[in-house]
């Protein structure tokens, strides 16, 4: 392996910039920025030279094929910690898989760097905003390089809390201080269930590394205390818990767009990229552990926290809101085809997802800008002559969540539904297919809303375009979801389209282009649902100035507008309950413990010392009498005997 420094680099640039902020920079809001920024993109640079010296493993696309080609690759690693038999590395997985989401980390998160530089502008705490980013760009790339379940758990844990620091960083408004707490409170419930399955595992294993547990996988030999049979079902789905958490799936979903209270870039980076794939990209990491009894569950836990969110997406009008329900909705598919044993379709959607979906979200935040911090749709309208940039990037962005052809969500979705059939999964493609309708309708129901018909209000006729460091990122995220498609394909045929070798065959190229397109009925269908939906869309939003979908499904629309209740849900039941148990502990603790239990020990610690106090005279007489006393009775028990 060539440049094994490299690996180190990447994954350490962005502490050594959280660093260099926090002891040097915090007064320079400039300097801190652009230290902060320049890590990222020097981790992306070096990600480049290091693929470019040492190539992806060989495997057909730039992803994965199959399940065992996730381990088939270097690793570099130094002894960390050593206790009895146990034994664990400080090492760095470098296959496919990781270095792709490297490239995403680092590439995507490096443009929403950038523009963070514009939107943060005349924030009096942006230099802590930029430390922030930078210790969970280096979080998320110990997760994503981590090789094996220890360190991994680690930098999971980082990542929370980076995420609670940026979700709250306007911590001066309450409903944000709110929403990191709920987000972290919620991640811990799935994290717990996370490193009970570590342990599990090791217990079963007595490794917690990758390559040694698939290796015990493999073998179906038991070398602890609980038998292959009995704990892998439970041990993998403990395992799902911590992705339930991070990637926001039923039931602990409602963190996710609560979220939206931190600045829109970071929206971008939780909700596109980053964060909430490390649930999926740990399931694909892992997946060897999978029987088919927790694949089962994850697949429809993952089909119904698509179907759920799609459904509430329908009814928001917080245009960031609508982008962050899209998200867990796409988190929702990607689960949901990792439990029908496709970790391909699920990172390839992945992959196209953050272009996409970074590039709505960032667009969002371009509107919000130029509306001046408004954020409610029915109050937009008419921005397409205003915002023309931010215009054209946002239809693209939707067209690619839409999955119309050719843009890059149109490939990856089609594989999602196409391993549906492949499976014989024929509920979970019926559901995938009214997800992708519902998918195209609210997309282009906030599109039209936003950028067609009147002003309504006068922030929309005042509107202004965002300034070049911020549309620059946009125009090219714009360009990756366009064409992100080609990278489901970029195996032989796309070595030869940049130029590596000089007999590119262009026909050949394109019957490549096309393989991912495995099931014929899959694709009409998902375009047909799609184009279905973008019509329903425009015939009801064109030129609407209120929204008419309340009067048309009456009490089902209210259902969705409040998220169908799970708040509230929780809040009578898990929170009530946990005040009363709070409450009945505090009692026990005060009156039982404290009480009975330690004041009647007080009470006669302090009898006692009282008694004892008597008997302190400092007279010597009164000594020499109870000395005599002993001695007597002392002699009247030995002579006695």
């Amino acid at each position: 392996m060539k440049y094994e420094i490299l690996p180190w680099l990447i994954l350490f640039l962005p502490l050594l910039s959280v660093v260099v902020i926090t002891l040097f920079t915090l007064r320079s809001k400039t300097v801190s920025s652009l230290i902060s920024i320049g890590a990222v993109v020097a981790s992306f640079i070096l990600t480049v030279i290091f693929i470019h010296a040492n190539g992806f493993p060989s495997t057909h696309g730039v992803i994965y094929t199959d399940a065992k080609s996730l381990n088939l690759a270097n690793e570099t690693s130094v002894n960390w910690l050593t206790i009895g038999n146990l034994s664990v590395d400080f090492g760095l997985k470098l296959d496919a898989l990781s270095l792709m989401m490297v490239l995403i980390v680092t590439g995507v998160g490096g443009l929403i760097h950038i523009y963070s530089y514009g939107y943060m502008d005349e924030d009096h705490s942006k230099s802590r905003f930029f430390a922030f980013l930078s210790l969970f760009t280096f979080s998320m790339l110990g997760i994503v390089l981590a090789n094996n379940f220890l360190m991994m758990f680690i930098f999971w844990e980082l990542v929370g809390v980076s995420s609670y620091l940026l979700i709250g960083f306007w911590f001066e408004k309450p409903s944000a201080g709110d929403a990191a707490k709920k987000a972290f409170i919620t991640n811990r419930l799935g994290d717990f269930g996370f490193l009970a399955g570590i342990l599990t595992f090791w217990a079963m294993s007595g490794t917690v590394g990758f390559t040694g547990l698939e290796a015990w996988a493999s073998s179906g030999i038991s070398f602890g205390p609980i038998t292959m049979g009995s704990g892998m079902t439970l041990a993998a789905l403990l395992i799902f818990c911590g992705a339930t958490g991070k990637s926001a799936q039923f039931p602990l979903h409602v963190w996710l767009p609560d979220a939206m209270e931190g600045p829109t870039p970071v929206s971008a980076l939780i909700h596109a990229a980053t964060m909430v794939a490390a649930g999926v990209y740990m399931l694909c990491r892992t997946l060897f552990l999978f029987n088919a009894e927790s694949l089962h569950i994850i697949s429809y836990i993952g089909g119904f926290t698509a179907l759920l969110a799609a459904l509430i997406a329908v009814q928001q009008n917080d245009i960031k809101r609508i982008i962050a329900y899209s998200t867990l909705s796409q988190l929702g598919y990607m689960v949901m085809v990792v439990g029908l044993n496709g970790p391909t379709p699920a990172m390839f959607h992945l992959t196209t997802h953050a272009f996409f979906k970074a590039l709505l979200f960032l667009s969002a935040g371009s509107v919000i800008i130029g509306m001046h911090h408004e954020q409610n749709i029915w109050q937009m309208g008419n921005l397409r002559k205003k915002m023309p940039i931010t215009f054209w990037t946002f239809l693209i962005g939707a067209l690619a969540l839409s999955g119309i052809p050719p843009f890059a969500g149109f490939y990856s979705k089609d594989s999602i539904l196409a391993q549906c059939l492949e499976q014989k999964s024929y509920l979970l493609f019926g559901v995938a297919v009214f997800i992708a309708g519902l998918t195209a309708f609210y997309t282009f129901r906030l599109f039209f809303v936003v950028f067609s018909g009147k002003e309504k209000s006068d922030h929309a006729k005042h509107a202004h375009e965002s300034p070049l460091v911020m549309t620059a990122p946009l125009m090219i995220l714009a360009v990756f979801a366009a064409i992100g498609g080609f990278i489901g394909v970029w195996n032989d045929y796309g070595s030869q389209f940049i130029g590596e070798h000089n007999n590119w065959d262009p026909l050949s190229f394109t019957q490549q282009l096309f393989e991912p397109l495995k099931s014929p009925v899959a694709m009409f269908i998902g375009i047909g649902v799609a184009l279905a939906g973008i019509f329903l869309a425009f015939s009801l939003y064109k030129n609407a100035a209120s929204d008419p979908l309340p009067a048309k499904l009456g009490a089902l629309a209210t259902w969705m507008k409040n998220k169908f209740y799970f708040d509230e849900l929780y809040e009578a039941t898990f929170i009530r309950a946990h005040d009363f148990l709070a409450a009945v502990a505090d009692w026990i603790d005060r009156w039982i413990l404290e009480g009975a239990i330690i004041g009647a020990i007080r009470g006669g610690t302090d009898l006692s010392g009282r008694a004892l106090r008597l008997a302190q005279t400092g007279n010597l007489q009164t000594y020499t009498i109870l000395f005599v006393l002993g001695v007597v009775l002392l002699l009247y028990f030995v002579l006695g005997k």
